[in-house]
């Protein structure tokens, strides 16, 4: 008897402990989602100005709102009837490696509306925005992978 409640015990602590590592990584993520947001609003002069041209200047809205949204998606419980709840960081690699790509594009070959920038390696909340993309990106992708191992993850099965 003596026997059996210690397997039971130790069965619940290892179920436990696989949750609480998962809700301190999507916090992680979290953090840096708002992160990469933070570093966009930052470059762009404020939450109400706008860069030019028009179409870098929408890009930058569009991570701004997809970081917030990228971080509550990682901070609420992910409902059973909206689809797989590993989206979550896959939305997170995208938040993190569009940016990356486009920033390193727009200082190797140039963006269209802004040759200014070839070059300018030495903008510092630029680097600080590759800094915590490349988090981004290295966290979720390990956590997508670690979530493939997992089956009850990729059914929908809400956690």
């Amino acid at each position: 008897m003596a026997q059996q409640t210690m397997t039971g015990r130790a069965g619940l602590a290892t179920a436990s402990a696989g949750a609480a590592p998962e809700a301190g990584m999507r916090i992680v993520g979290a953090l840096l989602a708002l992160g990469v947001a933070a570093a966009h609003v930052a470059d762009q002069g404020g939450v109400t100005a706008f860069t030019s041209p028009d179409w870098i200047g929408w890009g930058y809205r569009l991570i701004e709102v997809g970081g917030v949204l990228t971080a509550l998606a990682m901070l609420l419980p992910w409902p059973a009837g909206l689809g797989r709840p590993w989206l979550r960081w896959a939305a997170a690699v995208l938040l993190g490696a569009g940016p990356f790509i486009a920033y390193i594009a727009s200082r190797t070959v140039g963006v269209p509306g802004d040759p200014g920038d070839v070059g300018n390696w030495g903008d510092w909340v630029g680097t600080v925005s590759l800094f915590v993309e490349a988090a981004l990106v290295l966290l979720s992708a390990s956590m997508l992978l670690a979530l493939r191992q997992r089956p009850s993850s990729w059914t929908g099965k809400s956690y």
